[in-house]
């Protein structure tokens, strides 16, 4: 049903924007006092207002998007600030990213400082109880020739201790034990192939090793497994070396080869000896190849029962061949000692029982042996043979 007034009929409901009659005004008055219809109330003056203002700015906003030639976007409801993700979030993701990036300059922090400590160990334990004598402690490169000086001395006049048994001495810097022989590239030489010239340079480090660093050697036992790796077809050599191991005296001194201690006198601290210096090789006569060693090996030691640290310093040069079995009267692999000479810092040089004795300053006055003094870090040179100086430094 239509609800449109007809063509030039009046409508029951005048417009709310056009005027009112006496006698519409009437009739509603009449209507309102017998409860006939619903009474209009008069809108207020500003509703009125408010109504006509909104009006006015639909008009002109109706206006302008026909100008433009658009439609007018519906204007969407207004929302607070941080709607879409809360205030409350914003502020917690706030303090996640100044964590994350307070957590990314501390790790940073953290890791360039493990760097300075790793490259200068010194900043650190100049800092420790009885660490500021080490100004650096990292492992000093091979030496691959005779070196041209001697080492300079470390800074710190303290004396060893059982924690600290290299503390004063440029060992501090050498390498442990068998890490400190290191043997050269192998290449064919004297007729003998590259495989068979790399071992005889690994059996030459096996017996040095053997014959300086076993802590059975150490401890005055047989160095067995450096007597077998000597050839037994050489003439005389081995069976020089065990009759001095058994009756040492005179020209039979194991000391020449191996380094012993007198287990009932003194004992090693620790696990490590500090070693130190060169491997070279050579062609020998047709059929052989000749390998030269020259190491210094530095022993900490206390008297059994005491805690007093003292050091012997043993340099060793060893000159060794092995033959080809088919041109000489050798055992294949076998070394052939040529040559052997060893000076050795702090050691009791009257006495010449088969082991090492050294002194501790705990021992009181003793006879000064004669001799000039003597630098058993300095590698430039030899000690003659027999002679017993003073060593000014261990």
């Amino acid at each position: 049903m239509s609800t449109r007034t007809p063509a030039g009929e009046p409508s029951e409901h005048p417009d709310e924007g056009g005027p009112v009659s006496d006698e519409q005004w009437a009739e509603l008055v009449r209507q309102a006092e017998t409860g006939a219809g619903d009474a209009p109330k008069e809108p207020s003056a500003r509703a009125r207002m408010v109504t006509a203002r909104l009006r006015a700015l639909d008009e002109e906003a109706a206006a302008s998007g026909r100008r433009l030639g658009r439609k007018r976007k519906p204007a969407e409801p207004w929302q607070p600030d941080g709607w879409r993700t809360g205030p409350a979030w914003q502020e917690v993701n706030g303090r996640s990213r100044k964590r994350r990036r307070l957590a990314g300059v501390l790790g940073f922090v953290v890791v360039l400082g493990v760097l300075v400590v790793v490259m200068r160990p010194s900043l650190l334990t100049d800092h420790l109880p009885a660490g500021g004598d080490s100004v650096d402690t990292l492992p000093l490169p091979a030496e691959t020739a005779p070196p041209t000086a001697a080492p300079a001395d470390e800074p710190g006049t303290d004396r060893p201790t059982t924690a600290q048994p290299f503390r004063g001495s440029p060992a501090v810097r050498w390498a442990d034990g068998a890490a400190g022989i290191e043997i050269p590239a192998a290449r064919a030489a004297g007729g003998m192939s590259k495989d068979e010239v790399e071992r005889a340079l690994r059996a030459t480090r096996q017996f040095l090793v053997a014959a300086n660093l076993d802590p059975a050697t150490l401890r005055g036992e047989k160095p067995r497994e450096a007597l077998d790796l000597l050839d037994p077809l050489q003439k005389g050599e081995r069976k020089r070396l065990e009759q001095s191991l058994v009756e040492p005296g005179g020209e039979r001194d194991p000391l020449m080869m191996f380094s012993r201690f007198d287990p009932d006198e003194v004992r090693l601290v620790g696990d490590a000896v500090k070693t130190r210096g060169w491997m070279t090789f050579e062609a020998g006569p047709a059929g052989s190849v000749e390998i030269k060693a020259d190491y210094t090996f530095v022993y900490p030691l206390v008297r059994v029962g005491g805690d007093e640290v003292a050091r012997t310093v043993v340099r060793r040069e060893l000159a060794v061949a092995v033959h080809d079995p088919e041109k000489f009267v050798a055992t294949p692999g076998k070394l052939s000692v040529i040559s052997s000479r060893q000076n050795v810092g702090n050691t009791d040089c009257e006495r010449n029982d088969g082991f090492l004795h050294p002194s501790f300053t705990g021992d009181g006055p003793g006879t000064s042996p004669a001799g000039p003094d003597v630098d058993p870090y300095d590698r430039r040179e030899w000690q003659p043979d027999g002679e017993c100086g003073t060593v000014t430094r261990t």
